[in-house]
């Protein structure tokens, strides 16, 4: 039962190992991604070496049968781990641009006058961007506006909502 907690402990190790120092295995070319992965290893032997201590402690198992209950818990932990980190890596979505304002709405920051350009907020993917605003009307702070189109990367040309 020592050896597989033993193996449960460096598996957990080995682990947090992989998280404190992501990335420097790959630095200097000893990284391995997918399936053998780090911390796909890491659940392997974890699951490996506590699975079997319980076998072995718990239901009184052989050594054979907890090593063997202990590696098909492991392949699961590790498949699993793998599965997990390749949900969280994926990466499907486009990144959001500056056209895909056009049609959205916002809030008018700092007033913008006839002939110039005030400031407005809106939210590109989620997150709020302030951006340069020109209207062919003067729009009062805090006013909602829409935006007509973009002018550039840092404005845009907007028109109050009319309600």
């Amino acid at each position: 039962m020592v050896w597989f907690l033993g193996f449960g402990i460096a598996g957990l190790v080995v682990l947090a190992l992989s998280l404190v120092f992501d990335g420097v295995l790959e630095s200097v070319g000893i990284g391995v991604d997918g399936f053998l992965s780090l911390p796909v290893i890491a659940g392997f032997v974890s699951a490996l070496g506590f699975t079997g201590a319980i076998a072995t402690g718990a239901a009184g198992a052989g050594v054979v049968t907890a090593t063997v209950v202990g590696a098909v818990a492991g392949a699961l932990v590790g498949w699993l781990t793998w599965r997990f980190s390749r949900a969280l890596l994926r990466d499907d979505a486009p990144a959001p641009r500056g056209e895909d304002l056009t049609g959205t709405s916002g809030t008018v920051v700092t007033a913008i006058p006839a002939a110039g350009y005030g400031e407005v907020l809106l939210y590109l993917g989620g997150q709020p961007v302030k951006y340069a605003a020109k209207a062919a009307a003067p729009v009062a702070r805090g006013a909602e506006v829409w935006v007509e189109s973009v002018l550039s990367s840092t404005s845009v040309a907007v028109r109050p909502v009319e309600r």
